[in-house]
């Protein structure tokens, strides 16, 4: 487990500011301690210090995982984020979705046709199935 490269640190920030923009700080600066982003045979956790501090004491191979996986990064050194990191990033989203039609399709588009893929439908239909109707 090692901190990330600024190389690691800006591709992973990047696409974590698509879904959060300027809250991004809010994750790293908590009102309930300091976390911090770790690296683990290409998987990017998301740990509390204290939590760090503990772990220290295991040794590397050893490490399965430490705190929540919020991605990876691919052979082609892109990060990809995990559905795992749905929790922590839902509570500062303006609007957790991505595009699915451009400006000017929207502009001229059916009301029943789909704009934007709500990303965390999935996930919030397994939290909360027993009680959809």
């Amino acid at each position: 487990m090692r901190p990330l490269t600024e190389e690691e640190t800006r591709v992973m920030f990047e696409k974590i500011a698509k879904y959060i923009g300027e809250n991004l700080q809010l994750l790293v600066d908590r009102p309930d301690g300091t976390y911090c982003f770790r690296l683990h045979n290409d998987r990017v956790y998301y740990v509390s210090e204290m939590i760090l501090k503990l772990a220290a004491n295991i040794s590397g191979d050893k490490l399965v995982s430490l705190g929540t996986c919020f991605g990876k990064f691919t052979k082609t050194h892109k990060f990809r984020l995990h559905i795992t990191a749905l929790d922590f990033l839902a509570p500062y989203a303006k609007g957790f979705g991505v595009a699915a039609k451009s400006t000017q399709e929207c502009r001229k588009v059916d009301p029943m046709a789909i704009v934007v893929f709500h990303q965390a439908d999935i996930g919030e239909y397994v939290r909360h199935e027993e009680t959809l109707t």
